[in-house]
């Protein structure tokens, strides 16, 4: 293999794996495949070497040296997790250097149509992991380790073990990261990688990760595709892999909506792409007809929901205080027993604020090693609001400061409710041994909902699926978001301009501007108290969010700004519909050329977005525009017809 650079890990060459020349156009082959994956990869690890980016699939997608770094360290536990045999979980890391692959018309389609916490990620990737750590009398230290996802850490014999490029040095990783301190082998006593020729080398074969990177949050969608390929993958190597990608190439694209069948390795996948016009399910979600296929599909029931009861089981207790954490943007570091833990409840703490979009920063799993390691951990400024999942008792030291961890501890078998995790004082946070618990000083404005643990516990008691738990749990958080949401609802439907004050010949009318203090008067008559049965104080939540942070927050700004939009383009649509309903020969009569051009031109604009389901407008609408254009320009000189329509 080829020595890797300084700025970023070891890349080996392969017949898949050529080195990236670019980012794919509109029209590449790979279209189809790149509606649902980004690219897959294949990550060696080797103890001289340090870990290998072997290839890249398909070879012409472009990864910078930061984000193969981060790819190379998050696929892998790290040394404090315990993982044997198969392990499934994610993560999220930032893309760097702008957008490389433009987006397909058809990408920006299903994002109009998806439910906006559903739509790709511009500035994220998502990495869906599948590892598998086995014992191997041939290695050395005993296990042979690989991984499927879209990341790779240097994970090894129950160590995890850094390589520093610059200095060609590994270490390892315990309790506490020894930056720079060079890992000792234990059979030769010096830095590893670094024996003469003629020493004797007890270097295990290279171990490996296969990674799949996608900028949709389809969790549950790409474990299933995991469950399947990846066993396969680890007897048949890259024959299978190429066989999988040229399957997903065939794939329809993921159109809001639509109930799909997509084949892979002999089964077929049966999915359901949500849908802005779905509405909340109240019960466990019904499952879609076979179709009299052959081989019966596997049907999901969600291509992005998680079994929340399960992973909420440890923090029942406390799913509000929960709630309102994530609500506000409060900054939140959940240490668990293993990457699959840390995951999947940081991804149920980011989706119970349904249908609000999560606007903070999360990461379901996080290490030591990751480039953001500095900007989550500095003590020069206020925790940002992130909501970071970790497994090394490390970060208990390092973010000390941080006002709320969540400790979880070992997961526990079904039956039961295990032992809730006791509220405790940040102070008590001890280093390395904290014991599971959640360390806040946060006070609710909201009562616990007694009859929501009762009704879970009868669950619990007479046995009832975790589905229903989970549809319990669900509809249980989305009655407190929308509660929540409607008053704002309420008054940002208050700043729209009246109907009666669209005309057609005139620029629309401006949506008025969002004033708190405004928002704040309008509680009394249509607060959270009209549609939430639960006690407390809500309109203090509002208060303190007002003075602290809601309206302060990425989740408020990312609110205002899709609820903005959306009125902007209801007001353009309305004014298509005001033109379309007048008598345009009437019009054009005292109307100049350049008046008339203008018209034209404008009208033409606003059929692209329509026609670009960026407005919402109806089919006759948009026949009655065309036909208006083109009776505009039958009106205009000769000349003019032929530079607005040339031949």
């Amino acid at each position: 293999m080829d020595q890797g650079s300084a700025a970023g890990p070891h890349r080996a060459r392969g017949r898949l794996g050529a080195p990236s020349c670019g980012a794919r156009a509109p029209g590449a082959p790979w279209a189809r495949f790149s509606a649902w994956l980004e690219c897959v990869c294949v990550v060696t690890f080797d103890l001289e070497l340090g870990q290998a980016l072997e290839l890249v699939y398909p070879s012409d997608f472009q990864l910078t040296d930061k984000e193969k770094s981060s790819i190379c360290y998050l696929s892998f536990p790290d040394s404090h997790s315990g993982c044997l045999g198969d392990t499934q979980f994610s993560f999220r890391i930032r893309q760097c250097g702008g957008q490389r692959r433009p987006w397909h018309t058809d990408d920006r389609h299903c994002d109009s149509g998806a439910p906006v916490s559903l739509q790709r990620e511009p500035a994220h990737y998502f990495g869906y992991v599948y590892f598998r750590q086995v014992k191997d009398s041939s290695v050395k230290r005993g296990y042979f380790q690989k991984a499927w996802g879209p990341a790779l850490p240097c994970y090894t014999w129950g160590f995890l073990i850094a390589w520093s490029p610059t200095s060609g040095h590994s270490w390892e990783v315990g309790g506490t990261p020894y930056p720079g301190r060079p890992w000792m082998s234990r059979a030769s006593g010096v830095p590893a990688g670094s024996q003469g020729a003629g020493a004797t080398s007890h270097r295990p074969r290279a171990l490996q990760s296969l990674v799949l990177v996608s900028r949709l949050p389809f969790v549950r969608l790409f474990q299933a595709l995991l469950s399947l390929v990846a066993p396969e993958y680890f007897d048949k190597l890259a024959p299978c892999l190429e066989a999988v990608c040229d399957e997903i190439d065939q794939w329809p694209a993921p159109v809001p909506g639509q109930t799909l069948n997509l084949p892979v390795m002999g089964v077929i996948l049966q999915v359901h792409i949500p849908s802005r016009a779905d509405k909340p399910e109240s019960g466990p979600p019904k499952q879609c007809s076979h179709e009299n296929l052959l081989p019966a599909p596997v049907v999901l029931t969600s291509v992005h929901e998680l079994d929340l009861f399960r992973c909420f089981r440890p923090v029942l207790a406390h799913v509000q205080l929960l709630w309102e954490l994530m609500l506000l943007g409060e900054p939140l570091l959940v240490l668990a027993p293993s990457p699959a833990v840390s995951s999947e409840m940081v991804l149920a703490l980011t989706s119970c604020l349904q249908p609000l979009k999560f606007c903070c920063d999360y990461r379901p799993y996080f290490t030591v090693h990751d480039s953001e390691f500095k900007e989550f951990t500095t003590r020069t400024q206020a925790p940002p609001s992130v909501v970071l999942g970790v497994t090394n008792p490390f970060f208990i030291k390092t973010l000390q400061h941080w006002p709320h961890v969540l400790r979880i501890g070992e997961p526990k078998m079904p039956g039961d409710l295990p032992k809730q995790v006791k509220l405790k004082k940040p102070s008590r946070l001890k280093t390395l041994d904290t014991k599971p618990g959640l360390y806040t000083a946060y006070m609710t404005y909201l009562h616990r909902d007694k009859a929501l643990l009762r009704r879970l516990l009868k669950g619990l008691q007479k046995k009832r699926p975790s589905d229903v738990q989970t549809a319990v749990l669900r509809r249980h958080l989305l009655e407190l978001t929308q509660s929540f949401l409607s008053p704002l609802e309420h008054y940002m439907a208050s700043l729209m301009p009246l109907q009666k004050s669209i005309t057609p010949w005139k620029t629309p009318p401006q949506i008025h501007p969002f004033h708190q203090d405004d928002f704040l008067r309008s509680l009394e008559h249509s607060g959270p108290q009209l549609t939430c049965l639960l006690k407390g104080d809500r309109l203090g939540l509002y208060r303190w969010a007002d003075s602290r942070r809601f309206f302060k927050s990425p989740h408020f700004d990312g609110w205002y700004r899709q609820r903005h939009k959306e009125m902007a383009q209801k007001l353009e649509a309305l004014h298509l519909e005001a033109i379309c309903e007048a008598n345009i020969e009437i019009w054009m009569k005292d109307k100049s050329e350049v008046e008339v051009v203008d018209l034209v031109l404008k009208l033409r604009e606003r059929l692209v977005r329509a026609q670009g389901h960026q407005l919402p407008v109806k089919e006759a609408t948009l026949k009655r525009a065309r036909l208006y254009i083109e009776t505009v320009i039958g009106s205009l000189p000769k000349d003019l017809q032929v530079v607005l329509c040339p031949p």
